[in-house]
């Protein structure tokens, strides 16, 4: 049986950010009707917590797919030649389970998850919003500007990182291959200020975005921070926030921007106005005025790097790229 391998410069050609963003909206759909079986991740932390090892499992009826992520996450890669996300999704069919195909799943990662803020932004943010503010300079920054500009006409953009020289070549950067202005600024809050759009796509523990600095109308995509004790927000900014998720029982488990104003006791449950698949089935509504601030926290899913997976796939096929490997699956007889 032969498997498929596509590596990541392969998925970049595979997956570009518009098609993603209707992948990525199917997906979510499939969940919020019950379609999809998307369990917790599990994770295995290495001594001292240096690093994890993270497992995604999910399954789509619509499109008949399984499949796994298995990533690594090491945070000091920051600064290196290595993506601190590394690992593979793996693809199956439903009919005999046979392994269809091996993917890289530090493309898959970081384009999905762009991806469904951009699907989030559609639905939540302002028709004219053009202001984007980034906190972050690594790659979820670099491809939440691409979705945003996807999503929205952004116009201007102003970027802030903890280093100011990650800011500035992010913003050289941007500036050049987007051919608007990307400005690098000295604080969080000086990026923000007037923002219609906001990412926070960090590696923070602590808050870095606050409430009081937000401006009426402005929509937020909270990307970095996953776990239960860990957040990128402070807590007015959630509390001032109509809430949305990309699946609630995750939130419940694994999002410390929810958690621990929960926590607090200034939020319940009922804070979360609905997940981003209810939104597209028109089971919830998203944005209802001008004037309110929207908040989509961002965890990852299963589900949306299965969807991504096969429809890596199936592009691969039909444009003959990818690496073709002998690998069994027949049933195995000892001679």
């Amino acid at each position: 049986m032969e498997v498929l391998i596509i590596n990541q410069t392969e998925v970049d050609r595979l997956l570009p950010m518009d098609e993603c963003m209707n992948v990525m909206a199917e997906a979510l759909k499939t969940l919020g009707r019950g379609d999809a079986i998307n369990p917790l991740r599990q994770g295995m932390w290495l001594p001292e917590k240096v690093g994890v090892l993270g497992m995604m499992p999910a399954y789509l009826d619509d499109i008949n797919a399984m499949g796994l992520k298995v990533l690594s996450i090491f945070p000091s890669n920051h600064g290196t030649a290595y993506d601190s996300h590394q690992g593979a999704v793996m693809l199956f069919e439903t009919t005999h389970g046979r392994l269809l195909a091996m993917i890289d799943a530090t493309a898959v990662s970081a384009i999905r998850t762009a991806a469904v803020s951009g699907v989030a932004t559609k639905l939540l943010a302002r028709a004219e919003a053009a202001d984007l503010a980034i906190l972050g300079s690594g790659v979820q920054a670099q491809v939440h500007l691409e979705a945003m500009r996807v999503a929205r006409q952004v116009k201007q953009v102003r970027v802030w990182s903890r280093t100011r020289a990650h800011a500035e070549t992010f913003a050289q950067r941007g500036s050049e291959r987007h051919g608007i202005p990307v400005t690098a600024m000295t604080t969080a809050q000086e990026a923000v200020a007037g923002a219609d759009l906001i990412c926070t796509t960090t590696a923070a523990t602590a808050p870095v975005l606050i409430g009081e600095w937000l401006a009426p109308g402005v929509h937020i995509n909270a990307v970095g921070a996953y776990g239960p004790s860990v957040r990128e927000l402070d807590t007015s900014a959630v509390v001032k926030s109509r809430l949305f998720v990309d699946r609630r029982e995750s939130t419940f488990n694994e999002s410390g921007d929810f958690l621990i104003p929960k926590q607090e006791g200034v939020i319940g449950d009922d804070h979360i106005q609905g997940e981003i698949g209810e939104i597209l089935l028109g089971q919830v509504p998203g944005r209802r005025s001008s004037e309110e601030i929207t908040l989509f926290k961002s965890l990852g899913l299963g589900v949306e790097d299965v969807a991504s997976a096969h429809y890596i796939y199936q592009k691969a096929i039909e444009t003959n790229l990818g690496t073709r490997v002998e690998f069994g699956g027949h049933r195995h007889i000892v001679s």
